[in-house]
């Protein structure tokens, strides 16, 4: 009982370890790589068209529906409830999906799914808001540990359940539908946060807008204020009366604070050109990931062949995971190279997809898939890391929320042409052509860009050469060492 005690007080473990057990079991979704098997097999009858071109694109409208409302309602809220909606929705999802038939059952499921989706940013969001400053790199590397482990725990148990156990696909179903009831129970052990990111009262916006410092200086006063045990966020929360961030004076006051966190987000070229390559890259791999399991179907069809999307889900979070965390091995100089290496590996996820689309060798599509997501992976780990540390914690957030909507907006409109049976429709092959054709765009300009980049950066250090040659320019040189 003393240990649990002192591992509540200890600041930043016991929220840390609470939602890691949380980012597990709501991450460990056994049935979720066999959905599409699920949905159009003897369980549902459901056809694969119906599928393609009706009932996955209502995920990607509902995703977008939701998405900027729950951004700002999970800083409102302050995380916690919202993390409980989360779970509250996956358990209806597992139980629309077990126990509800039809159609109609099926399409409001894609809507439930859409809140769950929306609702992620407060899983990421939330663990900023409770603990120190000095914690937040170890927090993060935790929590996005467990999110990895409970996916790659979940699809190896479903491979295992449906390969060696012969195991239905509605029991994979009832069992994540177990795994995430425990999920929401577990969210209710969550601290209360004592304060947000944008809703502050007037006095905090204002002393955020005469920060004149770098954001290093930010978040070494942001450290010291936690280690004296007062944050600024519970002086905020205290000073608005015990009214907090739900007062209508933080409400006024956001709209400052998020324009001024804005224009510090997207006010540097090097910051705007990653957030591009998150926004267009995004786009295409959650398009990607939606449908890859229909193309599987297409190669082998689940009802005559055996299923191994388990295992390969399993296989590329793995190597995914490990091309993401390489990136702290490599030195580059990434605003030099950076965008050069985006358009590099762009072109291999599109060489990948070309080839899903074109083989008819389920083993080939299987290794294209895991080579197209350890690319992805391990750019936009590199991605994430060039934006998070040039900006503070609440243009981070925001930058976020905006890349993430402008990712899901692109994808609604390629859903909206290609896929959507009322406009062009298209099967499942000439679909991924086009989301080849999509990445070697994306690699094009990310190709020229790099190189004029890496070209301007050339003739810089030529010139500073030349000059260091002429007359009484080694001396100079000589006297800087």
């Amino acid at each position: 009982m003393g240990y649990w005690a002192k591992l509540k007080s200890s600041g930043w473990a016991y929220p840390t370890i609470v939602l890691s057990i949380y980012g597990f079991l709501a991450n460990c979704r056994v049935a979720e790589p066999f959905l599409t098997p699920y949905l159009i097999g003897p369980n549902k009858n459901i056809s694969e068209e119906v599928v393609t071109n009706y009932l996955f694109p209502v995920w990607t409208y509902s995703y977008l529906a939701f998405l900027f409302p729950v951004f700002l309602l999970t800083d409102f809220l302050k995380y916690k409830p919202v993390i409980m909606v989360q779970g509250l929705f996956l358990v209806s999802n597992y139980l629309l999906l077990s126990f509800a038939p039809g159609l109609p059952a099926m399409t409001f499921l894609q809507v439930n799914f859409g809140i769950v989706t929306s609702t992620e940013v407060a899983y990421f969001s939330y663990i900023y808001s409770v603990i120190p400053l000095e914690s937040y790199q170890k927090a993060t590397s935790y929590l996005r540990s467990a999110m990895l482990t409970g996916y790659t725990f979940g699809a190896s148990l479903g491979q295992m359940l449906v390969s060696l156990g012969g195991v239905d696909y509605f029991y994979l179903n009832a069992v994540t539908l177990g795994i995430v009831c425990a999920a929401f129970l577990v969210s209710f052990w969550l601290p209360m946060p004592k304060r947000t990111m944008f809703f502050k009262p007037e006095e905090a916006v204002g002393s955020w807008s005469q920060k004149k410092g770098s954001v290093r200086n930010d978040r070494q006063r942001d450290s010291e204020a936690d280690k004296d045990g007062e944050s600024l966020g519970d002086e905020e929360t205290e000073h608005a009366g015990g009214a907090g961030c739900c007062s209508r004076e933080s409400v006024i006051t956001a709209g400052p604070l998020l324009w001024k966190s804005f224009k510090e987000s997207y006010s540097s070229r090097h910051l705007v050109y990653w957030s591009l390559w998150w926004a267009l890259a995004t786009a295409g791999y959650m398009q990607i990931f939606n449908y890859i399991q229909l193309k599987w179907d297409h190669i082998e069809p689940s009802a005559t062949s055996s299923v191994y999307n388990g295992a390969v889900e399993a296989v590329s979070s793995v190597v995914g995971a490990a091309a993401a965390f390489s990136v702290s091995f490599i030195r580059v100089t990434w605003a030099t190279w950076g965008e050069l290496t985006l358009g590099l590996f762009s072109a291999v996820c599109s060489g990948a997809v070309y080839l899903m689309a074109f083989t008819s060798s389920i083993w080939a599509c299987y290794a294209a898939y895991v080579l197209f997501k350890s690319c992805y992976m391990f750019l936009i780990t590199i991605t994430i890391f060039q934006i998070a540390s040039n900006l503070s914690m609440e243009c981070y957030a925001l930058t976020f929320g905006i890349n993430t909507f402008i990712a899901l907006l692109l994808q609604t409109i390629v859903t909206v042409i290609v896929v959507d049976e009322t406009a062009l429709g298209l099967d499942i092959v000439t679909q991924f052509i086009i989301y080849g054709s999509y990445y070697a765009a994306i690699s094009a300009l990310f190709l020229i860009r790099g190189t004029y980049t890496a070209c301007v950066h050339r003739r810089s250090v030529d010139q500073t050469e030349t000059r260091g040659k002429e007359p009484g320019g080694e001396m100079i040189s000589s006297e800087r060492f």
